[in-house]
């Protein structure tokens, strides 16, 4: 049911929907807090729940045999997880956890799987999922062509773009796991950002100082995923 916590419109995808479409779901969803490193679903397991989150920032992880893991995707109150519900796919593709704390709402599977049978909340979904594979696609061709300043300056602008305010509860830990790049490296990069002034990183928490810059900096590592999102959401129901 829906609560008196974070509306549920703080989500975008929700915010979106038609009053009349949003009313017909609204008593499948439940509030739920997500600290760090909830995990909201995992490789190869039964889907419980599909999460629309209201704040805080998650990843979809891929883990190869040998143990290594990287980020595939980042998610916010931009869209909802897991993807793969889209499909009536009843198990995940990837493991899906929280790196920033948040909240969110989330519905049963099977209440998601009966909502895609209305058209307003279909549509909805599945031109998020497109504007989310843009997304892991230029993930892909930017850990290829560019280096890990630019990856890096990348990667905390599409934080930044999912958090209210400057500050980003981030580690070196963290950051080197989701990068797939030594923890040195991270170290290394963060100072490089730090003395050109676009960010202050201290002890678990980054703050973006000269946002402006920092996206000039990272060049065409950034901006096309989040036009396209721009772009398949505008003028969606009129």
């Amino acid at each position: 049911m829906i609560s008196s916590h974070q509306p549920p419109t703080r989500n975008k995808l929700l915010a979106l929907l038609p009053h009349q479409d949003f009313e017909r779901i609204a008593d499948k969803f439940e509030y739920v807090e997500l600290p760090r490193g909830t995990t909201l679903a995992r490789i190869g397991e039964p889907i419980e729940h599909v999460y629309f989150l209201t704040s805080g920032i998650g990843s979809l992880v891929t883990t190869m045999p040998d143990g290594r893991r990287a980020e595939a995707g980042i998610f916010g109150f931009d869209g909802y997880v897991p993807t793969t519900a889209i499909a009536e796919v009843e198990t995940s593709s990837h493991d899906v956890w929280m790196q920033v704390a948040g909240d969110a709402y989330r519905m049963e599977y099977r209440s998601f799987r009966a909502a895609m049978d209305t058209k307003n909340f279909s549509k909805l979904v599945i031109r998020c999922i497109e504007a989310f594979s843009v997304q892991l696609s230029h993930t892909a061709v930017s850990n290829a062509v560019h280096d890990v300043n630019n990856r890096l300056a990348r990667w905390l602008l599409m934080c930044h773009d999912r958090v209210a305010g400057n500050e980003i509860g981030l580690t070196h830990d963290f950051i080197a796991t989701m990068l797939a790049i030594r923890r040195p490296s991270v170290t290394t990069s963060l100072h490089i950002l730090e003395g050109y002034g676009y960010i202050k990183a201290e002890r678990g928490m980054i703050t973006i100082r000269n946002r402006a810059a920092l996206e000039e900096f990272a060049q065409d590592a950034y901006g096309k995923p989040e036009a396209e999102y721009r772009r398949l959401m505008k003028d969606l129901f009129q």
